[in-house]
């Protein structure tokens, strides 16, 4: 157990990605508030910690709210503790290109990605800090924040501003023995956050969503995507003391994506 006795707060805890970090981190023996603007999907993931013998809190919070933000740390410290681990996955995947998105969009999506990180990563190393006892902060970025995809403009630059927010924040937190990395996720297969979303007592979305991701498979060098399972164990490696010189870096788990070379085209 990497993480026993240690407390983690994940923000946007869908049963895709957030899920799977969260379970992720509880499976290594922490303790996890599940922080999200939709109650189930805050409810839920906490329940199915509790589940597997956790103990997990669901909160809803609005990540771009600094009253908001500032509550639900209150809250999860009073029920599980200070808080050792932050994740910051909060995001909307609002797939616009610059000649259709109007500001207010661009604005939004900005706002929940990087005033959210921003807003988290402040209250939680400020208590990390008076606590004097280090901590980690880890935030998702993805593939499209380190290349140019057309129309997702928004989700790509925030994303690419959050790579130079994680080495910013880890030089100044460096002193305080608070360390501060990036995961980079990819397109994930999609089977595993349909299991997870019956399993955690929804009806079952449509399996037609997994053709759609073929094309993704078929482009990676490793011709299979990676699962929120995968990006789980990820970032309970980085929060772990098995990461313990790792700070300012990027993570990549994307199945070669970023290293590919550009001309390459594994599906030929």
């Amino acid at each position: 157990m990497k993480l026993a006795g240690r407390i983690a707060m994940v923000t946007g805890t869908s049963p895709n990605i957030g899920g799977g970090l969260a379970e992720g981190l509880a499976a290594e023996g922490a303790d996890v508030a599940c922080l999200d603007l939709d109650s189930r999907n805050a409810e839920e993931c906490a329940a199915a910690l509790c589940a597997r013998g956790r103990r997990a809190l669901g909160v809803v919070a609005d990540v771009t709210d600094q009253a908001s933000v500032e509550e639900a740390l209150r809250r999860t410290t009073e029920a599980l503790g200070p808080v050792d681990v932050l994740v910051n996955n909060a995001a909307i995947f609002d797939q616009q290109g610059v000649l259709d998105m109007d500001l207010a969009r661009w604005r939004r999506q900005l706002a929940v990605i990087l005033d959210g990180t921003f807003l988290c990563t402040q209250a939680v190393a400020r208590r990390m800090v008076e606590r004097r006892r280090g901590g980690v902060i880890i935030n998702v970025i993805s593939t499209a924040g380190h290349q140019g995809q057309p129309r997702n403009v928004g989700y790509c630059t925030a994303k690419a501003g959050l790579l130079n927010f994680t080495r910013s924040v880890a030089m100044e937190l460096a002193p305080y023995g608070i360390r501060v990395n990036s995961l980079t996720p990819t397109a994930t297969d999609p089977r595993e956050s349909l299991d997870r979303a019956e399993r955690w007592g929804r009806e079952r979305p449509s399996d037609a969503i997994v053709g759609a991701f073929e094309p993704f498979r078929r482009s990676v060098p490793m011709q299979a995507l990676p699962t929120p399972t995968d990006y789980g164990k990820a970032a309970a490696f980085l929060a772990s003391d098995d990461a313990r010189f790792m700070t300012g870096a990027d993570l990549r788990v994307d199945a070669g994506a970023v290293a590919r070379y550009w001309a390459w085209n594994p599906a030929d």
